[in-house]
């Protein structure tokens, strides 16, 4: 399927609702346990996506269609969640993302971009010219690979549990 700014946006503007839903009002038994050492719980997924509206999609698609000659991106950092979400509740993360993520999809369909748009570049510090369409793609298999992980995450709370059926949930194999 080639990159559609429409059909992203459709996938990106649910992205909340599918969290709130699939998270709020649990026992954090459910979405603060992760699969072990450097593994996201449920809550550090939703702290990343966060990171992530304030500093990495909309930021650098301003940086690609900026007139500014240097496009370097700034590193991302993938672990900022940690220490910007302590103190929150899951129920305080899910509403920051929601507004967050509503502002972006604003901001974004404020842009109206020309297909010409797309093919403008920028530069990551890991992968090096990276263009419009290529981030924002990036933007929905990002939101869709989190989505997985917590749904990946919270089915491994029950491994143990689902006995001779685990031959047959595809999930919980490694």
């Amino acid at each position: 399927m080639k990159f559609n700014l429409e059909h992203s946006i459709e996938i990106l503007q649910r992205t909340p609702a599918i969290l709130n839903e699939m998270l709020s009002n649990l026992p954090s038994e459910w979405t603060s346990a992760n699969e072990g050492p450097n593994i996201w719980s449920p809550f550090d997924v939703v702290g990343h996506l966060i990171h992530g509206e304030k500093t990495d999609w909309i930021p650098r698609m301003k940086i690609i269609l900026s007139s500014q000659t240097d496009k370097t991106f700034q590193p991302f950092d993938r672990f900022a969640q940690f220490e910007e979400s302590k103190g929150k509740s899951l129920e305080q993360l899910l509403e920051e993302f929601k507004n967050l993520r509503n502002a972006n999809i604003e901001q974004l369909k404020n842009q109206k971009l020309g297909s010409g748009d797309f093919e403008k570049k920028g530069f990551h510090p890991d992968f090096g010219e990276v263009n419009l369409s290529q981030l924002l793609s990036s933007w929905v298999v990002h939101d869709l690979n989190h989505i997985a992980q917590i749904s990946r995450v919270m089915a491994n709370r029950y491994k143990s549990e689902v006995g001779p059926w685990v031959n047959y949930l595809g999930i919980l194999k490694p």
